[in-house]
This record gives structure tokens, sequence and C-alpha cells, in this order.
């Protein structure tokens, strides 16, 4: 399962998504779904854009968690 940071990480930098989608160039929908987790899918580019505007790593704004249930 991935798990999206990029709530916590605005939050904890006071950042809302109207000025991030502002600053970034980014569509609001595009920020409003990663804020709320709610998006299906991001592109590299959006990735990149995030991690400058809020200088972060992708590691950061995403996450790897092995699914228990697909464990043997």
């Amino acid at each position: 399962m991935i798990k999206n940071h990029v709530k916590d990480i605005m939050d904890r930098q006071n950042k809302g998504i109207r000025p991030v989608a502002r600053d970034t160039g980014l569509a609001i929908n595009t920020v409003s779904g990663l804020y709320h987790d709610t998006s299906k899918r991001v592109d590299f580019e959006t990735l990149d854009k995030l991690c400058r505007h809020l200088n972060v790593g992708t590691g950061e704004l995403i996450e790897y968690i092995e699914d228990e249930k697909a464990q043997p």
C-alpha cells in the first residue's frame, strides 16, 4: 500500500491547497486530491513540483507500506 503524507507536510508548513496550487502551477483539483488522499495516480512532474515547493524528497511525500494481508 502507498501512504500519502502530503496533508501532514502541508499542515506542518502551514500551507493551504490554493496557495500550493497557485505557487506550483498545479491544478487545484490535483493538490486537493493529494491533500485529501483521494487521488488514484500521480505523475512524476507533479511529484517534482510538490517536492520543490515543500522542500522535501519523494520518500517524505509518499511511502510504501507492505500490506499485511499479502504476506503468506
